[in-house]
């Protein structure tokens, strides 16, 4: 694909577009909220893991939950990066750290979308560009980007991150990358984008900058150093990998998944695993576009460590999407093909998207069950 200019042009469109289809979600919520006598701001910043990040920018770490069957879940699990953003925001702004939350959580929305459409444009011109920032904004479990969680905060260091790449500025991506280590641990993937990068670009133009050098070692120092004060505070060198495995997030190769796909395919409603293997086929399908378009290899990289993390862990199923949603390079090539429609129907169809989302958002929001 061609290389754009190294001057952006306005990622105005894109980020009023962005807001736009995120307030039909929120304006959803809010009113099936209210039929259902609910709290809407309650469900986005007040549940699941928004409050273990509340906990531990309130009181730090140290905080353990037994459950029936004797494991135990750890703070531990969760990174530093937003619970510390929480707790400063909120003795600046003199509010709760729940409400900080959801500022930080907004905000870091619009810059991840402003990253987004840096990265689209960059690749595959202004009007794809566009485009991709909104889909992400309707991607089905795009309700989490309005929540209080780490999801659009790592999503917009590792856009930026990857754009930085793509513009040849090492050290400024490093920093980045170090900064999405301390945000989740799919950071991984980032910094397997910039150390392959800079690989093949040694190997083929023979030539290492210290920029390049810099950038390089500075990007998994984010991610390692967690794993370390983990290790040191619990007196294990494994003690961060043993915390995530009591929370069911080990790695085992794809195998919990397998497990579940199997359990559907052969259990009362065989129809389940039909559509479980059809989605996983649609995510393949999607990752061979993404190749065959030839996105940078940075991008590309990047794109299928999100994928393959979000797989092969042991992780709760229903959470898989969500994890793969920083992944937005998986958007570019249905971005490039609306892109060239006219613009009556690109609205039309990210209406549609926008719409059912937003009604998936809010069924989820406001039901049992962790997204």
């Amino acid at each position: 694909m061609s290389r754009q200019p190294d001057r952006p042009a306005s990622a105005a469109p894109a980020l009023w577009g962005y807001a736009a289809v995120r307030a039909v979600g929120l304006a959803v919520l809010a009113v099936a909220a209210a039929a259902a006598g609910q709290d809407a701001l309650h469900r986005l910043k007040g549940r699941w893991d928004s409050v273990w990040y509340v906990r531990i920018a309130e009181h730090g770490y140290g905080h353990e939950v037994t459950l029936p069957d004797g494991s135990v879940h750890s703070d531990l699990a969760f990174f530093p990066l937003l619970p510390a953003l929480e707790r400063g925001l909120s003795e600046v702004l003199r509010t709760d750290a729940a409400t900080a939350g959801l500022v930080v959580a907004w905000t870091a929305s619009l810059a991840a979308a402003w990253g987004i459409y840096a990265v689209g444009e960059r690749v595959a011109g202004r009007r794809a560009g566009v485009v991709l920032a909104v889909l992400w904004g309707v991607y089905p479990t795009a309700f989490v980007q309005s929540m209080a969680y780490t999801e659009t905060l790592f999503t917009a260091f590792a856009a930026w991150s990857l754009y930085a790449v793509l513009r040849d500025r090492w050290v400024w991506a490093g920093a980045l990358c170090a900064c999405a280590g301390l945000t989740r641990p799919s950071a991984a993937a980032l910094v397997a984008a910039l150390g392959i990068t800079a690989l093949v670009t040694v190997v083929r133009e023979r030539r290492l900058t210290a920029r390049m050098a810099a950038g390089v070692l500075l990007a998994p120092l984010g991610w390692l150093g967690y794993v370390v004060f983990v290790a040191v505070r619990e007196g294990s060198a494994t003690a961060y990998f043993e915390v995530q495995a009591a929370w069911g997030n080990s790695i085992d190769g794809g195998a919990a998944l397998a497990r579940f796909v199997w359990r559907n395919l052969t259990g009362p409603v065989p129809l389940a695993g039909v559509g479980l293997c059809a989605a996983l086929a649609l995510v393949g399908w999607v990752v061979w576009l993404c190749v065959r378009q030839r996105q940078p290899l940075p991008v590309l990289v990047y794109t299928l460590g999100v994928v393959v993390v979000s797989l092969v862990g042991a992780a709760y199923f229903g959470s898989r999407p969500r994890l793969m949603m920083p992944a937005f390079p998986l958007l570019l090539p249905a971005a490039v093909a609306l892109g060239r429609l006219r613009d009556r129907t690109v609205v039309l169809v990210l209406g549609v998207l926008a719409a059912a989302s937003a009604a998936y958002g809010a069924f989820t929001l406001l039901g049992p069950g962790p997204p």
